[in-house]
């Protein structure tokens, strides 16, 4: 009971908090020529010479050598450091800004997912802040306006090239460690759907129900406003609009835009929102047995939705009527909509269920979930440890589903 009662209070909080931060969001080019518009916009900016921030893979596949040559056009100088991995470290973020003051540069451009943005972000901040990693972690701790920063995004899911936070990992612990200030929000952003063409069917299924999920936990949040509504709604209808046929017919450029613009709208809706239990019980199942990101938000989300329905039916049922699915009553509505994700998610191939999760391991999941929800999460709906492994019990075993 206290435990609730503080979570409700931390809640209260948050919410008038979240109205503190600024409304801002970044210049943003998009179709298949945002990229030379972007290119013009650094050296329009004042920007010389540029650190590309990317991982190896971007580079071997030719899609970083699209964006610098439209950088050579402009005349800017540009240096890559493609070191980053899928859980960037504080050595990787270190060896980039290392690259950065060696080769005299000034700007930032991130090119490919949430590592690469997330990196590029510190190694910003670093560049005029005089402060070590460790400086710099934690809220509100960026005094200085960061590095001209620019990003990339080559998948449709993550949404950081709309947030203000970075996650970079301790490489002795593997604990994370968060950077949340909105300095570090990207100053322009292309969203190019050309460069997102060649992904697998699986990483866009599951890329895209990550934009769907951070869309939809921003909506319910007890944190929303207005602006963050009519983000998240815009995501919403984009992502039912587009996702199928971007699985399906990859090389679909109007589908690839639509999610392009579907992450990046609820990556500023979550951005000052912040997320729920789905994001919650996934990172923790990404950390037990290494479930993708995005295949894990969108297995747990229609079970977290079901368990939130009670006290976030209004929101729900709004969510429908965008949609229009139709429904008499809002908890007709919020069920139709539940439906609709599970529908959309057997659609592009999402399983139901995850047969990975051991039995023995369903309650220290469900512990670290929590606890990792508890202060930092506006969740409409409390969860205990007895309905979190009930809810775990379900996603693991498809006759409980």
């Amino acid at each position: 009971m206290l435990k609730r009662l503080i979570h409700a209070v931390v809640v209260f909080i948050s919410r008038f908090a979240a109205k503190l931060l600024p409304d801002r969001v970044p210049v943003t080019f998009v179709g298949a020529d945002a990229v030379r518009e972007l290119a013009q916009a650094i050296g329009h900016r004042g920007v010389t010479k540029a650190l590309v921030v990317t991982d190896a893979t971007l580079v071997e596949l030719g899609i970083v050598d699209r964006i610098t040559t439209s950088l050579d056009d402009q005349g800017i100088i540009h240096h890559t450091y493609d070191g980053v991995s899928p859980d960037p470290t504080f050595t990787q973020v270190e060896e980039g800004f290392a690259r950065y003051v060696s080769e005299g540069c000034d700007g930032v451009i991130a090119v490919g997912g949430g590592s690469p943005m997330d990196a590029a972000k510190v190694i910003a901040a670093m560049a005029t802040n005089d402060k070590s990693l460790a400086q710099l972690e934690g809220k509100f701790k960026v005094r200085r306006p960061p590095a001209p920063l620019f990003a990339v995004p080559t998948t449709a899911g993550t949404g950081s090239e709309g947030t203000v936070a970075a996650v970079v990992s301790d490489p002795d612990t593997h604990a994370k460690k968060f950077f949340l200030d909105p300095k570090l929000l990207p100053s322009m952003v292309a969203l190019d759907p050309t460069l997102m063409t060649g992904l697998p069917a699986p990483i866009t299924a599951a890329t895209g129900m990550d934009a769907l999920t951070h869309a939809v936990e921003s909506f319910i949040a007890k944190t929303s406003t207005p602006a963050t509504e009519e983000y998240a709604l815009t995501a919403v209808r984009l992502v039912f609009a587009h996702l199928p046929t971007a699985v399906h017919e990859g090389d679909d450029l109007e589908a690839r835009s639509g999610m392009a613009l579907a992450s990046y709208y609820a990556g500023l809706a979550f951005t000052r929102t912040s997320v729920g239990y789905v994001h919650a019980v996934a990172h923790t199942l990404g950390a037990y047995y290494g479930t993708p990101h995005g295949l894990a938000n969108a297995i747990v989300l229609p079970h977290v939705l079901a368990f939130s329905k009670a006290d976030a039916q209004a929101q729900l049922a709004r969510l429908a009527d965008v949609l229009d699915l139709g429904g008499s009553t809002p908890a007709d509505k919020a069920d139709r909509f539940i439906d609709a994700v599970r529908d959309l998610e057997a659609t592009i191939g999402i399983p139901a269920t995850l047969d990975t999760i051991k039995p023995a391991d369903i309650g220290p999941i469900a512990e670290q979930a929590l606890a990792e929800a508890w202060l930092d999460y506006p969740v409409p709906t409390y969860m205990t440890q007895a309905q979190c492994e009930a809810l775990l019990t379900r996603i693991a075993d498809p006759l409980a589903a």
